[in-house]
């Protein structure tokens, strides 16, 4: 072939010129290659040179350069889209910039700053030669022992759009000729985290109206904002698996929204159809269904090759069903122009790129803002005193990265994690930043592991996790961390969860903090010094009283390599907290599902044996300082549907040190044709504040964005009362009364 003279390969023409003319040189093997992606961690070149794949995921550096020159050797040099797990930063790329967990990033309340994370992860993944990540997550999390809970940005679902849409602007840049941009993947649609008994990838048993009301919203924000890919979650909504969901693919996300992107299945969800739901007899008829459905691209499942040609013989599938699919993938590698240049990985670059000092310095004010203080009897910030630093996790470097982090399973090129010099500790922090004596005793163990009985590996050939087995307190441990304690004038308590009890399949029936911990805070509290519990878990754990009492209690998720340092600047006051929760605290794991916007209507507000209250509630947390709300003002109490509510109210810093205060806005329908939630977040702003300082605050809602979906399934504004709702949480809460008339 003449590569002078043909058309695909000419830059100057259309997209969809260069579109048709490749599709139509290829052969259907070729095709069928083109929507598969695989793992590079297996035989790549059997992926490359006889599956034709279209892309690969999970590859080291190595891996990244040896397929691109397989891809030189093909008949039609098509470039691979080069995949990876970017969820928190560049994940598995040794000395990649490694932020706060999503979770924590929600803590911020901040679009902006999670905006610039991605910005950072997309610069520093662009230059290793990758073009598309895994992220943001848009689930909603309610059942707290669910194992994902650490991916998503909380409970609400406004407060997960405006996050994941930043995210969303921050990984595809200036659009997707940026070089320094990569692709962006809303995950995992839709209602994935909505599983029974908080199990991963089972049942989600939502009703339509369910998904429209709460779990398809934030997909919607992230689809208008251009979001280049959606991932399918596993699960099946009402019988039917999301992989072949019509419903959701064709007349919701296709058809009612316009979306044009591309869809990817998440790990083997057409092979699960075959091997673990089994609602498919064999590979080709699971693949004449994916790919009558309107998937894409298919995400590790090799059969899939065999499968699809099969189908063709068969009469199952037509080669013509495939050209829409392989249409969508090619015009996703021409718009990024990787014809022209495959963007390898570029090793200048990724000396001056990867962990820049900017990049490091955002991280350490993301893991600031994510702190979120629960508790504080006045301890807070730490005087003149020594310091007793106890706990499993004050020194535990990878536990403190969190999930898709290096070393939680899913990089064999990196079995040690990231770098260890990379990361500062809670210990490390302490010692840093502490002018008098900082000691430290590991005072529990957490976790062993053991074998899962029912053998290594699943049906598909991948690894199962091995099974959490708690470690009973250790006496002599304790009575370190006690003696630690009682020479110090503080004890700083770090206490949590480690990886392996977080991410897929690892969904955990107790909240609880395990192996030796709760024995350990309990003594500790016996000591009678003031005990700060700093809670390093990746999602909100039930707590014992011993620190639920404590003289502090901060939780900081899983904090990224600077969270060490963050932390010290907290508990010393040389920061000042602002995080708030994108997500409450049970009492007790029997309170699942644990979420603010509650639907309206049950047998008084408490269980027989236990209050139906959380422990701390969605938007709560402390500052150093204290804030006043004044009266809160409606500016026109009756309005149109297109009309917008203006309100104002005043804030009075009311200590004597600065605040940044985010001011949140709820609203609750008073009276609505079918049951919902008694309130709902709508929108939020942050100000700051010096002490002394009042500012009034101007704060502005369309009254469109108050609707409901009603019994027909349609979104709307219904006339009638609305409160509007406006504090520092979901529960202090100022009220104002407007009316919205119907619309003549």
């Amino acid at each position: 072939m003449d590569r002078d003279d043909v058309p695909y390969l000419d830059a100057t023409l259309p997209t969809a010129t260069r579109v048709a003319d490749l599709l139509g040189r290829m052969t259907l093997p070729e095709k069928v290659g083109q929507m598969m992606q695989l793992d590079s961690r297996e035989d790549l070149d059997d992926h490359v040179l006889r599956k034709h794949v279209g892309s690969i995921l999970h590859t080291s550096p190595e891996r990244v350069l040896r397929a691109h020159d397989l891809t030189a050797r093909t008949r039609l040099r098509v470039p691979l889209l080069i995949a990876e797990d970017c969820i928190h930063g560049h994940s598995f790329h040794e000395g990649a910039t490694i932020f706060p967990t999503q979770l924590g990033m929600a803590a911020t309340w901040d679009p902006q700053l999670v905006e610039q994370v991605a910005r950072v992860t997309a610069i520093e993944a662009a230059a290793t030669g990758v073009h598309w990540t895994f992220s943001p997550v848009l689930c909603i999390a309610r059942d707290l022992r669910w194992g994902r809970v650490d991916e998503t940005f909380g409970e609400d679902p406004v407060l997960i759009g405006e996050l994941a849409a930043a995210m969303v602007r921050g990984y595809q840049g200036d659009g997707l000729t940026d070089e320094t941009a990569i692709l962006a993947t809303a995950k995992h649609f839709a209602g994935y985290s909505e599983t029974q008994g908080g199990r991963d990838a089972s049942e989600a048993d939502l009703s339509r109206r369910k998904l429209r009301s709460w779990f398809l919203p934030p997909f919607e924000r992230v689809a208008k904002e251009g979001c280049a890919t959606f991932m399918l979650g596993y699960q099946t909504t009402d019988g039917v698996p999301i992989t072949v969901n019509s419903w959701l693919l064709d007349e919701v996300l296709r058809g009612e929204w316009g979306y044009q992107g591309t869809l990817i299945t998440d790990w083997d969800n057409v092979g699960r159809m075959v091997w673990e739901q089994k609602l498919q007899p064999d590979y080709a008829h699971a693949a004449a269904a994916a790919v009558k459905a309107g998937n894409d691209m298919i995400m590790t499942t090799p059969q899939f090759f065999e499968g699809a040609l099969q189908a063709v013989e068969e009469g199952l599938l037509d080669e013509k069903d495939l050209d829409q699919a392989v249409s969508r993938i090619l015009t996703l590698k021409f718009d990024l122009g990787l014809f022209e240049n495959p963007r390898r990985p570029d090793p200048e670059r990724q000396r001056i790129v990867i962990n820049h000092e900017d990049h490091a310095a955002l991280n350490l004010q993301v893991a600031r803002r994510s702190l979120v203080l629960l508790r504080n009897d006045g301890v807070l910030p730490l005087r003149q005193g020594r310091i007793a630093v106890v706990g499993p996790l004050a020194d535990d470097a990878q536990t403190q990265l969190g999930d898709w982090a290096g070393s939680s399973g899913q990089a064999d090129w990196l079995p040690d994690g990231q770098p260890r010099h990379m990361i500062t500790t809670v210990l490390d922090g302490l010692r840093e930043l502490s002018s008098q004596e900082v000691t430290y005793a590991r005072g529990a163990d957490i976790l062993t592991l053991e074998p899962d009985p029912e053998g290594e590996t699943f049906p598909d050939g991948q690894p199962r996790p091995r099974i959490v087995q708690p470690c009973p307190p250790d006496a002599a441990l304790i009575a370190e961390a006690v003696a630690a304690a009682q020479a110090a004038d503080y004890v700083v308590a770090v206490v949590g969860d480690r990886v392996e009890l977080v991410g897929e399949g690892r969904s955990t029936a107790t909240l609880d903090l395990i192996g030796g911990q709760i024995a350990l805070l309990d003594a500790l509290a016996g000591t009678g010094k003031p005990m700060i519990v700093v809670l390093l878990a990746s999602k909100p754990l039930v707590l014992p009283e011993s620190a639920r009492n404590a003289a502090a209690l901060l939780w900081v998720a899983n904090p990224g390599m600077q969270g060490g340092r963050a932390i010290a600047e907290l508990l010393h006051g040389l920061i000042e907290p602002s995080g708030r929760l994108p997500i409450s605290f049970a009492r007790h794991a029997g309170q699942q599902p644990t979420y603010y916007n509650q639907i309206r209507g049950q047998h008084g507000s408490r269980y027989a044996d236990l209050t139906q209250e959380p422990a701390f509630a969605f938007g709560e947390g402390l500052s150093y300082t204290t804030v006043e709300y004044g009266d809160l003002h409606v500016e026109t109490a009756v309005l149109r549907p297109d009309e917008t509510v203006r309100a104002s109210i005043t804030l009075t810093n009311t200590g004597t040190r600065p605040a940044r205060e985010t001011v949140q806005v709820y609203v609750s329908d008073a009276v609505t044709s079918v049951s919902w939630a008694d309130k709902e977040l709508k929108t939020f702003r942050q100000v700051d504040l010096e002490p002394g300082e009042s500012a009034k605050v101007s704060l502005e809602l369309p009254v469109a964005a108050c609707t409901i979906v009603d019994q027909h399934g349609c979104r709307v504004v219904e006339p009638g009362e609305f409160v509007l709702l406006v504090g520092p949480n979901s529960k202090d809460l100022r009220r104002a009364e407007f009316t919205v008339k119907p619309q003549f």
